[in-house]
C-alpha cells in the first residue's frame, strides 16, 4: 500500500520530508567531490605531495590502487586517456560510484530504503576482478597496466 504525500513533504508515512533525506547522500557527494577537487589542484605527478605506496615502496609490487590519485588527477582535467593508463580500475570505480550514488539518490527520494545489497556472488567477482587486475599488472606481459 502506498502512502500519498502529505502536507509536510513526506512520501511514506513517518519519512522525514525530501531535503531531510538527501542530506546524507549529499554530504557523500560533496565529500567526493572535494577529495577529486583537491587531487585535482594537487598534482599527484610531481614529487612531496602524497606519500608513495607502502607496497610499492617495500616489494616493487603495484597494488590495485597505484596510480589512482593520478587517474583522478587526470579525470578532474577531462583527460580520460591518462586517467585509464595510471588506473584503468580505478577509473571504472568512480563510474561505478557515480552510478550506485544515483541509484542511492533515487531510492531515498522516493522514499525507499536507501540499501543496496550486493549479493555474495557480485562481492565474489569484484574481488576476483582486483585480483586478476593486480596479478596481470604485475606481470611482464601486463606491464601496460603500470601507472
Amino acid at each position: 500500500m502506498r502512502a500519498e504525500p502529505s502536507s509536510a513533504g513526506t512520501t511514506r508515512k513517518g519519512a522525514p520530508p525530501l531535503p531531510a533525506r538527501l542530506l546524507v547522500p549529499a554530504g557523500v557527494l560533496a565529500a567526493v567531490a572535494g577529495a577529486f577537487a583537491y587531487v585535482g589542484a594537487v598534482d599527484p605527478n610531481e614529487p612531496g605531495h602524497y606519500p608513495a605506496c607502502p607496497l610499492l615502496r617495500l616489494t616493487g609490487i603495484y597494488c590495485p590502487g597505484c596510480g589512482g590519485l593520478r587517474s583522478a588527477h587526470a579525470v578532474v582535467h577531462g583527460d580520460l586517456t591518462t586517467a585509464l593508463g595510471a588506473n584503468a580500475l580505478a577509473v571504472a570505480g568512480y563510474a561505478l560510484f557515480a552510478v550506485v550514488w544515483a541509484v542511492w539518490v533515487v531510492r531515498v527520494a522516493r522514499g525507499r530504503p536507501p540499501g543496496i545489497e550486493p549479493r555474495p556472488a557480485q562481492l565474489w567477482a569484484v574481488g576476483a576482478v582486483i585480483t586478476v587486475f593486480t596479478l596481470v599488472r604485475n606481470l611482464p606481459f601486463g606491464s601496460w597496466l603500470h601507472p
